[in-house]
């Protein structure tokens, strides 16, 4: 008899301590915590938005929220939500629907799991 082995979906959220660290010394504690809750704010929207496009089968607003989610996560030290993003406009670039179905479900894990580990305080410096 052949064994099952249950796959966890979960993978913990990349943050770039240094990128973190390097916004607060730039700005400032209060500014910097500041400066990253509107961007989180903001990634959370785009989240919203590149959800409905692909439930819309609009692949061209996807790349575009892709992309925009990307650069943002890069800023802020979310590596593995940027990752994703770029991963998703490159699937709907090609038109890649299995893939993007994939991708689509785990921006979502990846994309929930980066908004609350910036703010975890093993992940902040």
């Amino acid at each position: 008899m052949a064994r099952i082995t249950a796959l966890t979906l979960a993978e913990p959220a990349r943050v770039d301590r240094a990128r973190v660290a390097a916004i607060m010394a730039e700005l400032g504690e209060t500014a910097g915590q500041q400066v990253i809750c509107m961007a989180l704010e903001q990634l959370a929207g785009i989240l919203g938005t590149v959800e409905t496009a692909l439930a819309a089968g609009d692949l061209a607003q996807a790349v575009a929220e892709a992309e925009r989610m990307s650069r943002l996560a890069w800023q802020i030290g979310l590596v593995s939500l940027a990752g994703v993003a770029m991963d998703l406009g490159g699937a709907a670039e090609h038109g890649d629907q299995p893939a993007i179905a994939a991708i689509r479900r785990r921006l979502q894990r990846v994309g929930n799991g980066s908004l609350t580990a910036i703010w975890d305080r093993a992940a902040l410096p």
